[in-house]
C-alpha cells in the first residue's frame, strides 16, 4: 500500500526500549550487589566478580540499545573490546584520570585496579547479556 510505513522501524526502537528496561534492572542489581553485598554477608568474591560481570551485561546491553540492528554476535564482539579497553585502561595513570578513578562514578565505571580474572568475569557477563537478550526475544516471539 502507499500510504503505510513498513514495520520494520518499530522493531529496533521496540529492541532498545526492551534492552535499555534489561540494562536498567542490571545496574540496579549491580549498585545494590557493590553497596550492599557485604553488610548483606555476601563472600568478596560475590561482590567483586559479581559486580564486573553485571557491569559487562550493563555494556552488552547498552551496546544493543545504541546499535539494535546488529546481531546480538556482533553486539557481544562490540562489549568485550570495550570491556577489554576499559580494563586495560587501569594501567594507565595521569592526575586527571587517576582523580576520576577515585571517584564514585569513576570507580563504577572504570573501576581501579586491574585484574584478568575481570575479563573471564566480562566474558561471562556478556554471555549473560546474551542469554537474556534471546530470553527476552523468544518471549515476543512466543
Amino acid at each position: 500500500m502507499h500510504g503505510t510505513q513498513p514495520d520494520q522501524p518499530v522493531a529496533p526502537l521496540r529492541t532498545s526500549l526492551l534492552r535499555a528496561a534489561l540494562a536498567l534492572a542490571v545496574i540496579v542489581c549491580g549498585l545494590t550487589l557493590r553497596w550492599y553485598g557485604f553488610p548483606l554477608g555476601f563472600p568478596a568474591f560475590v561482590v567483586k566478580y559479581g559486580g564486573s560481570l553485571l557491569w559487562a551485561t550493563m555494556v552488552f546491553l547498552l551496546v544493543g540499545v545504541l546499535l539494535p540492528r546488529l546481531t546480538q554476535a556482533q553486539i557481544a564482539a562490540i562489549a568485550l573490546v570495550i570491556a577489554i579497553v576499559v580494563e586495560f585502561s587501569r594501567l594507565v595513570h595521569t592526575p586527571w584520570l587517576d582523580a576520576f578513578r577515585l571517584t564514585t562514578a569513576g570507580a563504577l565505571l572504570l573501576g581501579r585496579i586491574f585484574s584478568l580474572w575481570n575479563l573471564v568475569a566480562y566474558v561471562i557477563g556478556i554471555l549473560f547479556g546474551v542469554w537474556i537478550d534471546r530470553l527476552v526475544a523468544l518471549r515476543r516471539v512466543g
